[in-house]
């Protein structure tokens, strides 16, 4: 089964023909990243635009790319939420027209659950599984006891760990996005070089970063970064205690919750330093770890495409119009 799929929940453009849930054909993606680097984050209006500008052309190249046509793909999915409104339907509109106009099935696919199925891309996975998803403005906890069932444990009760990461890699001058430059500039740093606290939030599976964001501001506002090896420091001793909260609460919690394998999923788990320790910290424990590669994490269209397929791996797809019916959904839920 050949899907095309199509991703635009926030700022990336991306297009891909996955075969079969897993055999990715093709996977492009247009960043924007320079466009909004400028402004230190993602303007909502400037990122619609430049999908409605971007789209065909990324669709064009993910089917030459995949060696087809139109008339070779099965279906069609597409990001429904959540997301950016504008960006969301800049997607949906161009799916729904291609279904109408070949008269293809489409499946709405959640964006959650795409960078989730990510990992089924690569890995010989089946649920059930721990899944920690990071990615933009989502920090969560997320069991998956059968295909497209979940059950959240616990979310981010105010800032997610890529929020965190942006805003304090702002507050130091250090640019957009904040995840790499930070993962990169770390490895120079003393993880130990200042003492941030760990908001570990005894007694409950959520995670809160905005406090420890807030020591980092504190922290540099009394001790403003005096060179390039100081500043390394404050932001490997900031990823270190992000890094053991969202380690240490997911093992706990798998343990708990009698869970053998665990899941990343999102942007976040492109981390270095997140992988090492995750590595280090799960081995004796008998809990299997499973991550995407590094194109994996980021928002694409071939994870959407692998979450549409087994989504509707036991069913017979037919286009009808009521699959044209469903609008974008900016929060929607797993």
């Amino acid at each position: 089964m050949n899907i095309l799929a199509i991703e635009t929940s926030c700022d990336d453009t991306s297009a891909s023909v996955v075969q079969d849930g897993k055999n990715i054909l093709s996977n492009v993606i247009s960043s924007q990243i320079a466009i909004h680097s400028k402004y230190g984050g993602v303007v909502p209006e400037l990122a619609s635009r430049h999908h409605l500008e971007n789209i065909n052309f990324v669709i064009a190249a993910a089917l030459k790319k995949a060696h087809l046509r139109m008339t070779d793909i099965d279906a069609l999915a597409v990001t429904q939420g959540p997301g950016l409104v504008g960006s969301l339907l800049a997607g949906i509109m161009a799916a729904k027209t291609l279904a109408l106009l070949y008269r293809l099935p489409l499946i709405p696919v959640n964006h959650i659950e795409g960078h989730i199925y990510a990992n089924f891309i690569e890995h010989q996975l089946k649920p059930p599984f721990l899944a920690l998803v990071i990615s933009g403005g989502h920090t969560e906890l997320i069991i998956q006891r059968e295909l497209a069932h979940y059950q959240i444990l616990g979310r981010t009760r105010d800032d997610a760990v890529g929020e965190a990461y942006d805003k304090v890699a702002k507050l130091l001058g250090l640019g957009y996005p904040g995840g790499p430059v930070i993962d990169r500039l770390a490895k120079q740093g003393d993880p130990n070089f200042v003492k941030f606290p760990r908001p570990y939030l005894p007694g409950t599976y959520d995670f809160s970063f905005s406090g420890l964001k807030t020591s980092v501001v504190n922290y540099v506002s009394k001790h403003p970064a005096s060179s390039v090896q100081h500043l390394a420091d404050v932001v490997a001793s900031f990823q270190q205690a992000v890094i053991e909260v969202l380690v240490n609460k997911t093992i706990a919690t798998a343990q708990k919750m009698k869970m053998k394998k665990v899941v990343l999923a999102g942007g976040v788990a492109a981390n270095s330093a997140l992988r090492s320790l995750f590595a280090a910290k799960i081995k004796n424990t008998g809990i299997r770890l499973y991550y995407p590669s590094l194109i994996l994490c980021t928002d694409n269209a071939a994870m959407v495409g692998s979450a549409a397929y087994y989504r509707s791996k036991n069913k017979k797809l037919k286009y009808h119009q009521e699959m044209l019916t469903f609008k974008a959904e900016p929060n929607l839920q797993i």
